[in-house]
């Protein structure tokens, strides 16, 4: 059992009673920061806003236009924070709604926390964009009194010490949440010049090869898309078209989606490029669940649809398995150096090549691809996760509620088989992309290390 003796005038201007508030470990983290110099948050602040800050429910639901087109200003989400990418995926807003959220306008160099859902309590910079940009909602934004704090703030905040203590100030059981006088209060241990620079240099070095990741990445898909012919391509939508009976019988399917003139186009091009069904290049292997019961905080990987991404595989929400269940499924279910993961459900046609060894299972939601055919294995990743294979797995997913790509239907897909030397070239860029990702997490963890490091040298006095 663990448990902390608190004096009574600890609990004073406190308002909070309850044991998680008073864990031993964070009362230990809070006693090193404040025998350093040391700041509560609310003082380094000179603005707290968000998107609730614009108006009541009643006005942002009667004044704010989201939409999915391209439209006056892009609506930043979490998703584009925390996958540092603002072209893909993105959400806009017209411009009197852009006019109405005035308090939460972006104009880059912001601070910004995820105040609920799965990013709860981590921090971003806002970069500049060269377009008009909004905060969209459970995100805070802060503009500090000295800019030059920015990068060393965000890195305590999604340090170790620093997650714990602004995870301390959460409320809420439902769906947990930080409100911003909880925010005010977090203490945040100030920097010697030395320390800070230091903590700058690494932020901005992991941020510079965070950016080469990206372009990496783009190049290799530009470069296939180019050789495809789908470079720049529109994706119209068509509100009639014409189909032959025939055609339905084929596929099994006679809802209109599928046989929209978009899919067809994609198909045409692939279909001039050697293509090959997907099923005559790998065989696959389906993962498992084993129940939510199974779940751990600590344990083994289990490897979740929401845990993969084309870049890796993130620790978000993670969730982990016993050893004991962990050798038992192991020979089936964990992934191999080499192979593909793909995903199926959910969000499907998320592909990633396992470059390291993994102990972890996957989930049924991911399905293992091994390569049988002579074709680069991060050129046929790419093929899956670009407009390639999205746009099938799209046509094929269609329509339905909860998203799922059949195991039958992936197999079915069509992938263009350029030259060798174009595999190779495109194979290239995309280890490029994630060698500097991979280097750019290195910087990272080297800062939040030396912000961690100034804060032990406090608790060892």
């Amino acid at each position: 059992m663990t448990f902390s003796i608190i004096q009574k005038s600890q609990l004073e201007g406190v308002n909070r009673i309850d044991a998680d508030y008073y864990d031993p470990e964070c009362l230990s983290l809070n006693l090193a920061i404040k025998s350093i110099p040391h700041e509560e948050f609310g003082d380094l602040i000179e603005i707290l806003t968000d998107y609730t800050s614009n108006g009541s429910f009643a006005r942002l639901k009667q004044n704010v236009n989201v939409t999915d087109g391209i439209n006056f200003a892009k609506w930043i989400r979490i998703q584009n924070l925390d996958n540092n990418n603002f072209n893909e995926n993105i959400r806009y807003v017209d411009k009197a709604t852009y006019e109405f959220l005035k308090k939460s306008k972006l104009q880059g160099g912001e601070v910004l926390i995820s105040k609920t859902g799965e990013y709860l309590g981590k921090a971003y910079i806002m970069p500049s964009v060269k377009d008009k940009a909004t905060l969209a909602d459970n995100i805070f934004l802060i503009k500090l009194k000295s800019s030059s704090l920015n990068e060393f703030i965000v890195t305590f905040i999604n340090s170790n010490v620093g997650r714990k203590l602004i995870l301390r100030h959460l409320q809420g059981s439902g769906q947990p949440t930080i409100i911003k006088d909880s925010l005010r209060d977090l203490l945040i241990p100030i920097p010697d010049n030395e320390t800070n620079d230091k903590v700058k240099h690494y932020f901005l070095k992991s941020k510079s090869q965070l950016d080469q990741s990206e372009e990496f990445y783009q190049q290799a898909e530009n470069l296939l898309l180019d050789e495809l012919g789908l470079k720049d391509h529109k994706i119209l939508e068509d509100l009639s078209y014409i189909v032959n009976y025939s055609d339905t019988g084929n596929v099994d399917r006679v809802d209109a989606d599928y046989f929209q003139p978009k899919y067809q186009i994609i198909l045409e091009k692939i279909k001039t490029n050697n293509a090959k069904l997907l099923g005559e290049l790998i065989t696959f292997k389906k993962g498992l669940e084993p129940g939510s019961e199974a779940y751990q905080e600590v344990g083994k990987l289990f490897i979740r649809v929401s845990s993969l991404t084309k870049f890796g595989i993130e620790a978000k929400d993670q969730k982990y398995l016993s050893d004991e269940l962990y050798q038992k499924l192991r020979s089936d279910y964990e992934p191999k150096v080499g192979e593909i993961l793909l995903t199926k459900d959910a969000t499907p046609g998320i592909s990633y090549v396992v470059k390291e060894p993994i102990e972890g299972i996957i989930s049924g939601g991911i399905l293992r691809l091994r390569l049988k055919g002579d074709i680069e294995p991060e050129y046929l990743s790419l093929c899956i996760s670009s407009l390639v294979g999205q746009m099938q797995a799209e046509r094929d997913a269609g329509g339905s509620i909860i998203v799922h790509w059949k195991p039958e239907q992936i197999k079915n897909i069509l992938i263009p088989i350029l030259p060798k030397e174009t595999q190779q070239k495109i194979a290239d860029l995309v280890k490029k992309s994630h060698e500097a990702r991979k280097k750019s997490k290195e910087l990272l963890e080297e800062a939040k290390r030396k912000v961690e490091q100034m804060i032990e040298k406090g608790d060892e006095n």
